[in-house]
C-alpha cells in the first residue's frame, strides 16, 4: 500500500471537478456508505487509477476513455476485508487469493505463525515477497512465536527483528502473543509487546481460557484485540474491557451463531468485526471466503449495513487503515464490490485498487504465483531413515504396571491430562487399541536438534496404523500418532521423503497423503486438488478408526500453548495449566 504522491492528489481533485476524466464510473447504484451507516441511491462512484476521487452525482469527469459500469438495481459494498486469519500454510497464496478475489475480499491481515517458527525472520520476510503485486491487498502481523519447544524458542524474533519488521507499512502489529506467557511474565514475549505498541502499531491477543483477573491483566500488557471468545458474555466482557473483538466464523471455529443474541442488545458494534482465523481448502471451495461469513451475519438477523460494517470499516479503524480502505469514499482505495442487493452478498464485479478484477464469478486478473526458493523446499531434516524402535518407550521398573501421564483427547481441540495404570512388556511401554491408547510422537524437524520424545495419547480412535504430519502449529516439529511403531516409522519417513506433508498408513502402504514441500507447510497444488487430498486423508484416517472430524488439526494442535491444557513437544509433555514440563511416569 503506497501513499499517493502530490501529482496524484492533485489528479484525484481535478476528476473531483470535473476538470479531467476518470479511468472508471460506477453510476446507478445504491452506495452501502459505511461510516453513516446509510444506503445512498443516484450517486456515482469516480475512480482515478487506483483511488476513488469522489462520490456523487455527475461532475462531468465522464470522458471518452472512462469506463462506466451501470449498476441500476444493484448495491455497491467496499471491498471485504477479513482481519484475522492465517494463510500462511496448506496452501499457495495464488490458490487463496483465486478464491477471495472472485468472492469479494479485497484485504486479508494474516498471521505469520506457521512460517516462523519453522524458518524465523527470513521465512516471514520470504512470505511477505509471495504477497506482493497481488490483486488484492495483504497485510501481516509480526510472528511472537510463544511456544512450548525449547528448540523453536531459541530461534525466535528478536526484538530487533520485530522492529526491522514494524518499519514496513505491511506489518500493521504483532500476532496473538498467547496470555499464558504474558500474564507469566515472559521478558522476550513483553518486550515483543512494548516495541510494537511504542511503533504505534497493534498487538492481537488470544484470551481463551483466561479467568477475569488473568483477563485484565493480559489486557493491562498492551494488547489490543481478541478473537477467541466464543459466546455472547464472553464478546461482551472483552469489549467492556477495551479490546477489539473478532468474531469467528472459519475452519477451526465457527461462533457466528452463538453470538448473534448480540444483534439485539442495543450496544456500539464499532468495536465488533467478523472474520475467519483461518479458512480451510474444502471451505473456500463449498462455501467461498468472507462473502460467505458476512452473508451467514446477515442470514442470522444482523442488520445487512452493520454486518458489512464489521467486515470493512471497522477492522479498518482498528489498524488505522481506515484513511485507505474499509469505505466508499474520496481518496480511499478503490475497492467496491457491487452485489444484487442489501441482503444478497454475491458478488457480480470486484474492484481491488481500482481495477476489476472479478466479474460474475469468474476472476480477470489472475494473482501471481510466487516462486520460492529452493532453501524454502528443503526444510524437513531427519538424521535417517526411522524404524520401529525409534518409537519404543522403555522404563526401568520392576513392577508388571505402571502409572502413565497420558494426553487424554477431549474434543477435536482440547486435551487434558489423565494418569493411566499401562502394564510393562518386556520393559516396554506399547499402544493399547482396546482402551484406545495410542503412541504419539514429537520430533524436531526443522533445526537439525535430534530430538524427540514419544508419550501416549487416548481418544484418537485409531485401530491400525499410523497418521504423521509435518503442519504443526507454533514449532518446528513433526507429530505422528500411531497404533503400532512400524507404521509410525513408515508415516515419519515419508514427510521426509516428500519433504514435509500429512501421511495415512498402514501395513507398510500409504492410504493417504498431502505433499506439502514449501517449508513443510504449504502446498503447491491447486486448491480443489488439496481439498480433495484432504477428503482423502479424513477418509483414511476415519477407515483405521478416526474418531475426530479433521484429523489434520487435531494433530496440529499437539503442541501449540494456544489450547488447553496437556501438550506434547520434542522434550516432553507440558502442562499449560502449571506452565512446565511434567514427567511422563507419575511414579
Amino acid at each position: 500500500m503506497s501513499e499517493l504522491s502530490v501529482e496524484q492528489r492533485y489528479e484525484l481533485m481535478r476528476v473531483a471537478l470535473g476538470e479531467a476524466e476518470a479511468d472508471l464510473v460506477i453510476v446507478n447504484g445504491a452506495i452501502v456508505n459505511v461510516y453513516t451507516g446509510e444506503v445512498l441511491k443516484g450517486d456515482s462512484v469516480f475512480i482515478k487509477g487506483d483511488r476513488i476521487a469522489c462520490v456523487g452525482k455527475d461532475t462531468g469527469a465522464i470522458g471518452r476513455r472512462t469506463t462506466v459500469i451501470d449498476a441500476a438495481g444493484k448495491t455497491l459494498l467496499p471491498g471485504l476485508i477479513d482481519g484475522h486469519t492465517h494463510i500462511d500454510g496448506l496452501y499457495a497464496i495464488n490458490e487463496l487469493l483465486r478464491y477471495a478475489v472472485k468472492g469479494g475480499t479485497t484485504t486479508i491481515i494474516t498471521e505469520t505463525s506457521n512460517v516462523a517458527p519453522v524458518v524465523g525472520y527470513e521465512g516471514v520476510i520470504q512470505f511477505l515477497r509471495s504477497t506482493k503485486n497481488q490483486p488484492v491487498k495483504v497485510f501481516i502481523t509480526a510472528p511472537p512465536m510463544v511456544t512450548i519447544s525449547p528448540t523453536t524458542e531459541a530461534h525466535s524474533l528478536t526484538v530487533g527483528e520485530l522492529r526491522r519488521l514494524l518499519r514496513r507499512a505491511e506489518v500493521v502489529g504483532l500476532g496473538e502473543p498467547y496470555w499464558g506467557q504474558v500474564v507469566g511474565g515472559s521478558p522476550r514475549v513483553l518486550g515483543l509487546i512494548t516495541e510494537t505498541l511504542k511503533a504505534g502499531k497493534r498487538v492481537d491477543g488470544h484470551s481463551s481460557g483466561a479467568s477475569p483477573g488473568k483477563l485484565e491483566a493480559y489486557v493491562a500488557s498492551g494488547v489490543t484485540s481478541c478473537h477467541e471468545p466464543i459466546t455472547a458474555g464472553e464478546v461482551m466482557e472483552r469489549l467492556r474491557l477495551g479490546l477489539f473483538v473478532l468474531v469467528r466464523e472459519g475452519e477451526i471455529r465457527r461462533e457466528l451463531e452463538a453470538v448473534s443474541q448480540l444483534k439485539d442488545e442495543g450496544i456500539d458494534f464499532s468495536r465488533l468485526a467478523i472474520s475467519t482465523d483461518g479458512i480451510g481448502a474444502w471451505q473456500l471451495v463449498s462455501d467461498g471466503y468472507m462473502e460467505f461469513v458476512v452473508q451467514k451475519a446477515i442470514d442470522l438477523g444482523f442488520d445487512p449495513v452493520r454486518a458489512i460494517q464489521m467486515a470493512t470499516l471497522n477492522v479498518a479503524r482498528h489498524f488505522a487503515l481506515d484513511g485507505a480502505i474499509g469505505g466508499i469514499a474520496p481518496g480511499r482505495y478503490a475497492d467496491i464490490v457491487i452485489v444484487p442487493d442489501l441482503q444478497t452478498i454475491r458478488a457480480e464485479y470486484v474492484i481491488s485498487n481500482g481495477q476489476v478484477v472479478a466479474k460474475n464469478g469468474r476472476v480477470i486478473v489472475p494473482p501471481r504465483k510466487h516462486r520460492y526458493p529452493a532453501s524454502a523446499r528443503r526444510s524437513v531434516y531427519l538424521s535417517r531413515d526411522l524404524d520401529a524402535g525409534d518409537f519404543a518407550v522403555r522404563v526401568e521398573s520392576p513392577r508388571r504396571e505402571v502409572r502413565v501421564r497420558v494426553i487424554d483427547q477431549v474434543t477435536e481441540l482440547v486435551t487434558r491430562e489423565a494418569i493411566i495404570g499401562m502394564p510393562l512388556s518386556d520393559g516396554e511401554l506399547e499402544s493399547d487399541t482396546a482402551r484406545d491408547i495410542l503412541k504419539v510422537t514429537a520430533i524436531e524437524r526443522s533445526y537439525h536438534s535430534g530430538k524427540a520424545f514419544t508419550g501416549f495419547i487416548r481418544g484418537i480412535g485409531l485401530k491400525a496404523g499410523a497418521i504423521a504430519t509435518s503442519a504443526v502449529w507454533d514449532s518446528g516439529l513433526i507429530i505422528a500418532v500411531g497404533a503400532d511403531d512400524a507404521a509410525m516409522a513408515r508415516a515419519v519417513n515419508r514427510v521426509g521423503e516428500l519433504d514435509g506433508g500429512i501421511v495415512v498408513c498402514d501395513k507398510g502402504r500409504i492410504l493417504a497423503e498431502i505433499p506439502l514441500p514449501v517449508w513443510g507447510l504449504i502446498s503447491t497444488e491447486p486448491m480443489e486438488t488439496i481439498a480433495r487430498r484432504l477428503y482423502s486423508v479424513q477418509g483414511a484416517a476415519a477407515g483405521l478408526g478416526c474418531t475426530f472430524p479433521d484429523i489434520r488439526i487435531t494433530l496440529a494442535v499437539l503442541a501449540t500453548p494456544a489450547i488447553a491444557h496437556l501438550r506434547i513437544c520434542e522434550d516432553g509433555l507440558f502442562n499449560l495449566r502449571e506452565n512446565r514440563f511434567v514427567d511422563l511416569m507419575v511414579d
